[in-house]
C-alpha cells in the first residue's frame, strides 16, 4: 500500500485560531508545521496549535523561517550562514520548549517561505539550516522540496530527510514552485489540488501550467493553511488519496 504524510503549515494566523478554521483543518491532515515566532506566531499560538494537534492525533513539527514578520518570511534576506544557524536554532528550541510543556513530541522541522525556496537551490543555505537544527537535536525528520539539493544536504548532515511536494501550488518545468507573485501560483480549486495530490502519490508527477510533466517522488504532501479555502482543499485531498488506497501516516524520525 502506498503511504504518504499530509502536512499543513499552521500557527501563523491568529484569526484562524479564533474562528475555528485551523482546528477544522486538523481533521484532514497527519502533520502540522507550526510557526516558531520568526515569520509568524508566538508562544501562545504555538501552545494553542500544539494542543489542537494533540486532540486530533496530528504530529507536530517546527516551521522556522526568516525573522521578517512584515513580509511573512516570503522575502529573501541577506544573512550570513552563522546568522541563519542561530535563527533556526533559536526558533526550533523555542518551539521545542513549548511542545515539551504541552506533552508533545517534535517529529520534524520544515523551513518556511523564502528560506525554503532558496535552500532548495543553495547548498550552503540548506547546510546552515541543518546545522541550526542539529545544535538542538538530530533525531527529527528534516523536510525539503522533492528533487532539490536541500535533501542532499540534510542527509549529509546526518538527518533523515523527507521529500515534500505540494497539492496547492503550481510547478515550473525545473521542478521548483511557481513564484507567488504570479496569479496562477496557487491551485485553490479543491478538485485540482486533489488531482495533483493523487498524481504525486501515484508517482505520475505534476503538471506544469504548460501541460508538461515534472517527476516528483515525495513522502509528504503539503497544503498551506493560508490558502483560500484550505479546509475544503484539505478535505478533497484527503478523500481523494484515501479513495486511491493511499495510507495517510505522519512522518517519524
Amino acid at each position: 500500500m502506498k503511504r504518504v504524510d499530509l502536512n499543513c503549515d499552521m500557527g501563523e494566523l491568529p484569526e484562524m485560531l479564533a474562528d475555528g478554521s485551523q482546528e477544522a483543518l486538523m481533521k484532514f491532515v497527519t502533520s502540522a508545521n507550526v510557526a516558531c515566532g520568526g515569520h509568524a506566531g508566538d508562544e501562545e499560538m504555538m501552545r494553542a496549535t500544539i494542543e489542537q494537534a494533540l486532540r486530533h492525533g496530528v504530529a507536530v513539527g517546527a516551521h522556522p523561517g526568516y525573522e521578517d514578520r512584515e513580509n511573512f518570511g516570503r522575502v529573501a534576506l541577506d544573512l550570513s550562514a552563522e546568522a541563519i544557524r542561530e535563527s533556526i536554532y533559536r526558533q526550533v528550541a523555542t518551539f521545542a520548549n513549548v511542545a515539551e510543556k504541552c506533552g508533545a513530541v517534535v517529529t520534524h522541522v520544515k523551513p518556511h517561505g523564502a528560506l525554503y525556496n532558496l535552500a532548495a537551490k543553495e547548498a550552503a543555505l540548506a547546510r546552515a539550516i541543518a546545522e541550526g537544527v542539529r545544535r538542538w537535536r538530530q533525531d527529527v525528520v528534516l523536510v525539503g522540496l522533492a528533487g532539490s539539493v536541500m535533501l542532499e544536504e540534510f542527509r549529509a548532515a546526518g538527518f533523515r530527510a523527507a521529500a515534500e511536494a505540494f497539492a496547492d501550488r503550481r510547478y515550473e518545468k525545473d521542478g521548483g514552485l511557481r513564484a507567488r507573485k504570479f496569479r496562477d501560483a496557487l491551485l485553490d480549486a479543491p478538485e485540482k489540488a486533489a488531482e495533483q495530490a493523487v498524481r504525486i502519490a501515484d508517482g505520475h508527477g505534476v503538471l506544469t501550467r504548460e501541460g508538461t510533466v515534472v517527476a516528483v517522488e515525495a513522502q509528504t504532501i503539503c497544503i498551506h493553511g493560508d490558502t483560500p479555502g484550505a479546509e475544503r482543499i484539505a478535505k478533497a485531498v484527503r478523500n481523494a488519496l484515501l479513495a486511491e488506497g493511499v495510507e495517510l501516516k505522519a512522518l517519524r524520525a
